[in-house]
């Protein structure tokens, strides 16, 4: 067995938060995992790459995500579509014209922000209601700047200075100053002190055109959002895959927000990846007269393996549940989960019910319990037909389905209850159609001709949509990951070194293989050898360089959960102990807590599987 480097571990208390992210930044830096975009010319706000580490990481994520939601399912599909799509979609989504936040500016330095990400701040506002200079130029717009409590009203007017010189005013002569102290107030820029605008909407999509000629009829966006596609193709993968409402259509992609003031390292981008599915299901009007009634289920907790009598609120609550799985198969306990429900007025107005999914991230902000709340991972959203309803409007195209079961069941209804299922998926269409601007007449004929066609066997999905972002998620990992240790050697020094303890099922590097001593021929052949058999099931990094525990040390920092070492028992064989004089056996040491055991190699691949997979 081999010796460790260290003799202790102890476990520090974990930093303090903006200390735990500067430090969490500066591993990723050191080690590959992240780096700022286009460093070299100094960086470009809101955009990250991910180097070998790192993209190791975030393809197992997506793998992982992937093979649970397809590969493991028989009623989701895939979908891979394409980055600009057809302007129309955006206008269909509502994107076009909703899609913005309120944001403020900074007279001065015009700089942006967004309206409700103003901290609160405290501090004396000085007040001036105009200038003027000597020339004779002037200015009567007002003008406020916020500086800190105790600081001297000279930098107060160098500011309101500036302010009037960039509206013409030399040497300006500054009227009307008066102060008062304000406290926590959101009104001044938080780097500036300066008094912003009101607030205006600022759309977040990125523009671009297609063709040769930038005109408005080339007009094309990046999508800010993978979903719009899977809804655009609906009718085609429903009609080429074989499968039947209720299924999912999932897909993996970049998405694009022209945030203004992107935050927090990768949780707030202007280039990242989604992960999301689109889960079509019956409307409850159609489960109720297939099955007589629509199964309710508790509000917590896992509902179970679906049920043909399930309606929107069962199948959302299961797709809550299975979310929390995937979190807590990767390695993100429940307990380092928050969840927000929102409230009605929160939700988006075609929206039923919808839940997000909170890590709690070292930057999150306390709540008034004094606990740390979290920022959102994931949002399950109860979106009724409202998606594909739109599209059908904008498009022309029907994107209905055709139900054989609900028409059969319809003719067996008594006709009280046939009358009370059209009245209320008449009323729910009503309330749709009114509310995109359709005129009573319209509406109220649209949405006759929409119940009718529900007696025939023919709805439109509602769908339940599970949305990811996939960046989110690796810096939750990474901040779960972090754990730094104290150790002492046999001399009594004491140093601090970090560990990520990643699940092994995401880890960029499964395992290390090492000889024990790279000028021992033998041993460096019998440890390519392992390598090149594993490397085929998982990914391995070889490492033969420095001293066996400087090398553990550093495959922990990289978050490698286990390390195989071919030493010279592998060939002499086993020195003592039950397995004394077995030959061909290597050293497994664990990452978590640095044990050691034998594994004869012949079992080592078949050991390793069932852990990292």
């Amino acid at each position: 067995m081999l010796l460790a480097l260290t003799k202790t571990a102890n476990f520090m208390a974990e930093p303090k938060a903006n200390e735990l992210m500067e430090k969490i930044v500066s591993l990723c830096k050191r080690r590959g995992f992240i780096f700022q975009s286009s460093e070299i010319y100094g960086g470009i706000n809101g955009f990250w790459d991910y180097g070998p580490l790192g993209a190791e990481l975030k393809r197992n994520v997506k793998d992982l995500w992937w093979t649970s939601m397809t590969r493991f399912r028989e009623d989701v599909v895939g979908l891979e579509a394409t980055i600009i799509m057809h302007p129309q979609i955006w206008k269909a989504s509502g994107h076009v014209e909703t899609f913005a936040d309120m944001m403020s500016e900074c007279p001065l330095t015009k700089k942006r922000v967004r309206t409700d990400q103003v901290d609160p701040q405290t501090g004396i506002a000085y007040f001036y209601t105009g200038a003027g200079s000597a020339d004779g130029a002037t200015s009567t717009e007002t003008f406020s700047v916020l500086i800190a409590v105790g600081k001297p009203p000279e930098s107060a007017r160098k500011s309101a200075a500036q302010f009037y010189e960039m509206r013409g005013v030399k040497s300006p002569e500054l009227q009307g100053e008066r102060s008062e102290k304000i406290e926590n107030t959101m009104l001044y820029h938080p780097e500036s002190g300066v008094r912003l605008t009101e607030p205006r909407p600022f759309n977040l999509m990125f523009k671009t055109f297609v063709g040769p000629v930038e005109s408005e009829e080339n007009v094309a966006y990046l999508r800010p959002e993978t979903a719009q596609a899977i809804f655009a193709q609906f009718k085609n993968i429903h009609e080429t895959s074989r499968q039947k409402v209720p299924f999912g259509i999932a897909q993996v992609g970049k998405a694009f927000r022209n945030e203004v003031t992107p935050r927090n390292y990768t949780f707030r981008s202007r280039e990242f990846e989604q992960m999301e599915l689109e889960f079509f299901i019956k409307p409850d009007e159609a489960v109720e007269a297939i099955h007589g009634t629509v199964a309710t289920v508790p509000s917590t907790g896992h509902p179970g393996e679906p049920q043909p009598n399930w309606g929107w609120q069962a199948w959302h609550q299961y797709w809550v549940e299975e979310r929390v799985a995937f979190y807590e198969g990767i390695g993100l306990s429940r307990q380092t989960l928050g969840f927000h429900v929102q409230t009605p007025e929160e939700l988006a107005h075609y929206a039923r019910a919808t839940v997000d999914i909170l890590y709690k991230f070292p930057f999150s902000k306390k709540n008034e319990q004094g606990e740390m709340a979290g920022e959102e991972l994931e949002g399950v959203a109860a979106r009724s037909d409202f998606d594909l309803s739109q599209h059908e409007r904008f498009s022309g195209k029907q994107m209905g389905v055709f139900d054989e079961e609900l028409r059969a069941a319809w003719g067996k209804l008594d006709e009280e209850k046939k009358k009370d299922l059209w009245q209320r998926y008449h009323d729910a269409r009503l309330k749709y159609l009114t509310k995109t601007g359709l005129n009573a007449e319209k509406a109220a004929k649209k949405a006759k001709e929409d119940a009718d066609g529900l007696a025939k066997g023919q709805y439109i999905p509602h769908v339940i949509e599970p949305s990811a972002g996939v960046d989110r998620l690796i810096l939750a990992l990474l901040s779960n990951a972090y754990t730094e240790a104290t150790e002492t050697d046999d001399k009594g020094k004491t140093e601090t070194r970090v560990i990520l303890k990643f699940h092994p099922r995401v880890a960029p590097y499964k395992i290390g293989v090492m000889p024990l001593l790279k000028n021992k021929p033998d041993l460096v052949k019998k440890a390519l050898e392992i390598r090149d058999t594993l490397r085929q099931h998982m990914n391995v990094f070889y490492d033969d360089g420095g001293s066996i525990g400087r090398r553990y040390a550093r495959q922990d920092e990289a978050g490698t959960p286990f390390c195989v070492t071919v030493d010279f028992e592998t060939f002499e064989g086993i020195k003592d102990g039950a397995n004394a004089g077995e030959k061909d056996t290597v050293t497994i040491r664990h990452r978590d807590d640095g044990r050691q055991e034998r594994i004869k190699v012949s079992e080592l691949l078949g050991w390793l599987l069932p852990k990292v997979r």
